[in-house]
C-alpha cells in the first residue's frame, strides 16, 4: 500500500541542499521549507539566508523560519501545512511537539554510522580519530540526540588524504541518495527499523571549540596530520607561531610527515628557501598550507617569497 506523502523539509546548509533536491527530482510533494533565521553576515552587516532558503526561494516552495521552534504561531503554521512526514537533514534539535506531529514521523539524516559519532561534528571527528570508513544514517528522531530507531546505513571509505570538506562532499551526495531511499521505503509502507545499540565504547561528535582545534606538537605526528585535515577547511587547526618577538596565532590546512630520528627540541622550525618543518616525535611535520593573522591562506613557498623564520622560531 502506497503513502501519499506530504513532506516538510528542515534544514539549512549546502549538506541539506542535495537531499532536498533529490526530493524535488523524485517529484515529491514539498509543502514547506523550515530553516535558519537570515543572519548579519560580512563587513556591511547583510542579512545572509541560508543554502536551504536560497535554494528553495529559486523554485518557489513555502519557507518558514522560526527563531523558536517551540512558539504557538509557528506551531500553529505547520499544523496548517498538514504534511505527514518531516524530514530533518543539518538542521536543529527538534521539540517533541514537532518531531512527534506528522502521521509518519520524522526522520534525520545523521553524517556517521550511528550509534558512533553522535553528535554536531561528525564528519571532522571521524578523520580527527583516523577512523577508516564513516558513513550516513537514517534514523527516526526521539528525545536524545541521534538515538532513534535506525532506518538506513551506507557506509564510506575514508581515503589516508581526504580532507573534512571533500569527505563532507562525497557524504552530501551520498546522503541524499539515502534520503530519497527511505522517503520511497516509507511511502510505500516497507519501512523497517532497528534500536540502536548503547555502550561505553560509542565515539561522540562534540561540538567544535577552540580548545580542541588547537595543535599539540608533542602530540604523535599521525595524530597531528589528522586533526589538520578533519578539520580542513572549516573551522582549521590552529598554533601559536614564536617568531622574533612575536606569538602569531596561525591556521595550518595542510601537512606532510616525514619520520626519522633527531634530538631537536619540538616545535622548533627548520625552514630553508622553498621549504618549513616542525621538529615532533620521531620526525617532522612539513607545512604545505597555512594562513597568517589578516592575510589569506597560501602555500608555503608564497608564504616564504615575504616572510622569514627566525633561528630561534617554534610553534608552541
Amino acid at each position: 500500500m502506497k503513502n501519499d506523502l506530504k513532506i516538510v523539509f528542515m534544514g539549512t546548509p549546502n549538506f541539506a541542499v542535495a537531499s532536498l533536491k533529490a526530493l524535488i527530482d523524485a517529484d515529491y510533494n514539498i509543502v514547506g521549507i523550515i530553516t535558519a533565521p537570515d543572519k548579519p553576515a560580512g563587513r556591511g552587516r547583510k542579512l545572509n539566508e541560508s543554502a536551504v532558503k536560497q535554494y528553495a526561494k529559486s523554485i518557489g516552495l513555502n519557507i518558514l523560519q522560526p527563531s523558536n521552534l517551540k512558539s504557538e504561531i509557528f506551531i500553529k503554521e505547520l499544523e496548517s501545512l498538514k504534511a505527514n512526514l518531516h524530514i530533518v537533514v543539518a538542521f536543529r534539535m527538534l521539540p517533541k511537539v514537532v518531531w512527534q506531529m506528522p502521521e509518519y514521523g520524522t526522520f534525520n539524516l545523521h553524517a556517521s554510522l550511528l550509534p558512533n559519532y553522535r553528535g554536531a561534528a561528525p564528519i571532522n571527528w571521524a578523520i580527527i580519530n583516523g577512523e577508516t570508513k564513516t558513513g550516513v544514517s537514517t534514523f527516526f528522531i526521539d528525545e536524545k540526540i541521534d538515538t532513534g530507531a535506525m532506518i538506513f546505513q551506507q557506509e564510506v571509505e575514508i581515503l589516508t588524504n581526504e580532507t573534512a570538506g571533500k569527505l563532507h562532499d562525497k557524504l552530501m551526495l551520498i546522503g541524499s541518495v539515502l534520503v530519497l531511499k527511505t522517503t520511497k521505503n516509507i511511502e510505500q509502507g516497507k519501512v523497517k527499523t532497528t534500536q540502536q545499540s548503547e555502550n561505553s565504547t560509542i565515539e561522540l561528535a562534540q561540538k567544535l571549540t577552540k580548545e580542541n582545534c588547537f595543535i599539540d606538537w608533542n602530540d604523535k605526528p599521525s595524530n597531528i596530520y589528522n586533526l589538520v585535515r578533519g578539520l580542513n577547511p572549516y573551522p582549521a587547526a590552529w598554533c601559536l607561531l614564536k617568531n622574533k618577538n612575536e606569538e602569531l596565532n596561525v591556521k595550518i590546512y595542510d601537512v606532510q610527515i616525514s619520520l626519522q630520528k633527531h634530538n631537536l627540541e619540538i616545535g622548533k622550525i627548520l625552514s630553508t628557501k622553498n621549504e618549513v618543518k616542525v621538529v615532533v616525535r620521531k620526525g617532522f611535520i612539513k607545512l604545505i598550507e597555512i594562513k597568517m593573522p589578516g592575510k589569506r591562506r597560501m602555500d608555503i613557498k608564497s608564504l616564504l617569497n615575504g616572510y622569514h623564520f627566525d633561528e630561534d622560531a617554534k610553534m608552541l
